[in-house]
């Protein structure tokens, strides 16, 4: 397929090659084992690490929102470094390109270390605007160089950082197309083909039925094969209970209020979000305490997978690359070697497991649901079944699991979401299958709806970002108000 450009008309590329992309996703390039380096007959257990990079647009500070260019965080920590930790830009600069130093030395060495790299579409284009290009070659040469490539898998993820369960779904499946295609523009159509897993923003699931199998069915539509779950997030299908064997794949099962059913592969995040356990490697040493498990009439060895900021906190910044080094000399050639999990799902596939012999689960809370309501009873009646279950439960919602119970992106944020929500019908009304996605005022108006979105303007509380978040609805609005 031909190329696409990175820019078109001065903003990131990030749709109208819908055919082109979607005809990459429905082309997958697998893992090669054979060339793995990984003895998979001796393997007991294994484990995976991911690595999550963001850095949210922001308006820059001038005195005049309404007037304010949309810059990076990284921009504005670089310009203020006397406030806060924005100290830490430079080294926040070299976490987002080490891998493509750390990989290559490795391989040199005869090791196979493995990551998995989660980039939003908000950091790959602040990046670039700031000109750091730098970070793009040592992506380019993990990314594309046939020496390395099968070190690092690539997570799919939403473009704008939106989380799922507050976002509107047909605006999730933007977010979902657009990284694909920024993602295809930079690193080319054969990357884009291979990155089969996808790490939704905040570890956010959804657990209201419909808007769960709009997720998973954008998914799956979009050809992703697996999704990275937080553990808390889901429950048995069957007894609404919590996971009892995590380390083995899982398929998340999602359905409607009218009875349709979606599913797609499952990888658990075991224990807590804290950002030290990937950087002190402890999937690994979780690993090596566990041997191969009854699948069936097969042994499988289990998986220990976490994800965690590639670049915030003092010991991910400063013990990471030593850490990692060290567990990746330690572990390459051994019994518990990292390994991707596409590596690993081939694996388990040419064991001749079957996707549906893995356990069904469900997102939390939905058991109480199903309980009382059945499927084709209609909006009106779920809509009563939940309120019944929040009025008799304090901890019952609909607002989704995401990595973290402590906070909300939509209690307390009626401000944001409001005109969120106003400005996402505008587009559906306006732009969304009336306006061809290669015209310029489509692409113009999709960059800003989908910066409206972004989780960070509803995680720091009331204020700055907020205010954020306001000023482009605003601007999204007056572009579809105005250009259509």
């Amino acid at each position: 397929m031909t190329e696409i450009p990175e820019y078109v008309n001065g903003l990131p590329n990030i749709c109208g090659a819908e055919d082109q992309v979607a005809a990459a996703m429905e082309n997958p390039l697998p893992p090669d084992l054979a060339s793995s380096g990984i003895d998979l007959s001796r393997m007991r257990s294994c484990f995976s690490i991911a690595l999550h990079m963001h850095q949210p647009l922001i308006l820059a500070e001038t005195g005049d929102l309404r007037t304010a260019p949309v810059i990076s965080n990284l921009k504005f920590m670089m310009d203020n470094p006397q406030i806060g930790d924005n100290h830490n830009a430079p080294v926040f600069q070299w976490c987002y390109k080490r891998m493509g130093e750390f990989i290559p030395a490795l391989v040199h060495e005869g090791k196979q270390p493995r990551v998995m790299l989660d980039y939003s579409g908000c950091l790959l284009h602040g990046l670039r605007d700031i000109g750091l290009n730098d970070v793009f070659e040592n992506l380019q040469r993990i990314t594309c160089d046939s020496a390395y490539r099968q070190c690092v898998e690539w997570l799919g993820t939403a473009w704008g950082h939106a989380v799922a369960p507050s976002t509107p779904v047909q605006d999730f499946r933007l977010h979902v197309r657009a990284w694909q295609h920024h993602f295809a523009a930079i690193f080319g159509w054969d990357a884009l083909r291979r990155v089969r897993g996808f790490s939704p923003p905040e570890m956010a699931l959804p657990n209201h039925p419909d808007v769960a199998y709009e997720f998973v069915k954008t998914l799956k539509d979009c050809g992703y094969q697996w999704v990275l779950l937080q553990e808390h997030t889901v429950e048995n299908l069957e007894d609404g209970g919590g996971l009892q064997r995590p380390y083995l794949p899982h398929r998340l099962v999602a359905m409607n209020s009218e009875g349709r059913t979606e599913s797609i592969m499952a990888i658990i995040k075991t224990q807590g979000s804290d950002t030290k356990l990937v950087a002190q490697m402890q999937p690994c040493y979780e690993a090596r305490s566990r041997s191969r498990m009854e699948f069936g009439t097969k042994r499988v060895p289990p998986l220990s997978a976490q994800i965690g900021d590639g670049e915030n906190g003092g010991v991910m910044m400063n013990e990471f690359p030593p850490k990692f080094h060290e567990v990746m000399r330690e572990a390459s050639g051994s019994d518990v070697p990292p390994i991707s999990v596409a590596e690993y799902l081939q694996y388990l596939n040419r064991l001749g497991i079957e996707v549906t012999a893995f356990p069904p689960i469900r997102p939390l809370y939905q058991k109480k649901i199903w309980d009382r309501f059945r499927p084709g009873e209609g909006q009106a009646r779920l809509d009563h079944v939940v309120a019944d279950l929040k009025r008799a439960n304090a901890r019952f919602h609909m607002d989704g699991g995401s990595w973290t119970n402590n906070l909300s992106w939509v209690r307390g944020y009626d401000n944001v979401l409001g005109p969120m929500e106003s400005v996402s019908a505008l587009f559906a009304e306006k732009a969304l299958g009336k306006v061809s996605p290669q015209e310029p005022r489509y692409h113009k108006a999709l960059f800003h709806l989908l910066l409206t979105q972004t989780s960070c303007y509803r995680y720091w509380g009331q204020g700055r970002w907020t205010d954020y978040a306001r000023e482009l609805c605003r601007r999204t609005s007056d572009i579809l108000t105005h250009d259509f």
